[in-house]
């Protein structure tokens, strides 16, 4: 195998471009593709050669970030190295052995429901916007639903009659159904009597055409602060959609099917604030200050 140790940047720069091409054609997700993109643009804008050396030292730039943010990075750059091997162009072999960091098991706050009842409120309104963001808004709060499945959603992909909304290529290409309440289902049928109109083809959309992930971020953040709600970003309505359903006395494998995790992994992370909270009602509901 011919390694390509004297490529210089815009080569490898051009390798990455065919190399997003062919996960377009494999129909990875619009958000892996994304966070590949990023990871490789970063590693690209500081190094001109894909080397174990390279690698190392382009982690240690991220010393101060996140555990998440570095295992992220380093994903979409081991995954370009593969995809070079395969093309035979390098030899990937110790920069996919690299170990990423440990990550920190930080509960994540959901929102409270004082603070989902202050959001859905800020949404209220007759234009199409308000409409729109009220129904999104809700829709996230029942099903957990991830920011790119809510993007990539269809207008035939809802029933209001059985309020199900069909995911049809969630996170590794999985598909699933998830359950919503009939109020989110009036919701949503407001939104689809608005002025847009929207009777066929993307689900959420903006004046000129689907909404974006930067539109969705954009709207939400924007009813966040008009609500009062501090720290807002839309992956806390996920965290919510998982405390509010164990709260509630639902099972761990229902929210499993539900969220769509395949394993525990990611839900003992998510609902450790719900645990917390758990405890502590069970805590005053059995009276343990009583002599």
């Amino acid at each position: 195998m011919g390694k390509l140790a004297e490529t210089d940047r815009l080569d490898m720069r051009r390798l990455r471009e065919s190399w997003l091409i062919e996960l377009r054609a494999q129909r990875k997700s619009p958000a892996t593709i994304r966070a590949y993109s990023i990871g490789t643009d970063l590693f690209l804008g500081a190094h001109t050669e894909l080397t174990k050396p390279t690698v190392m030292e382009w982690l240690a730039t991220f010393a101060d970030a996140e555990p998440a943010t570095v295992r992220l990075r380093l994903a979409a750059v081991k995954q370009f190295a593969k995809w070079l091997a395969t093309e035979g162009y390098i030899d990937a072999d110790s920069i996919l052995m690299i170990k990423p960091p440990k990550l920190d098991q930080k509960p994540v706050p959901a929102l409270s429901d004082d603070e989902l009842r202050r959001l859905i409120k800020a949404c209220a309104g007759n234009t199409w916007r308000d409409k729109r963001d009220r129904a999104m808004v809700m829709l996230l709060r029942d099903t957990g639903l991830r920011a790119g499945e809510l993007l990539a959603l269809e207008v035939a992909d809802l029933d209001l009659v059985g309020c199900i909304v069909q995911v049809r290529r969630g996170k590794g290409g999985r598909s699933r159904r998830s359950k919503f309440s009939a109020t989110t289902a009036a919701a949503i049928d407001r939104y689809l009597r608005s002025e847009l109109k929207p009777s066929s083809g993307p689900l959420w959309r903006g004046r000129d055409g689907r909404l974006t992930y930067t539109g969705l971020t954009n709207a939400l953040r924007g009813r966040a602060v008009e609500a009062g709600v501090k720290g807002f970003h839309v992956h806390r309505l996920r965290h919510s959609a998982a405390v509010r359903w164990l709260a509630a006395g639902g099972t761990e494998g229902g929210l499993m099917s539900q969220a769509g995790w395949k394993d525990r992994t990611m839900l003992d992370r998510y609902v450790a604030t719900a645990r917390e909270q758990l405890a502590a009602e069970e805590f005053d509901r059995l009276n343990m200050d009583s002599d």
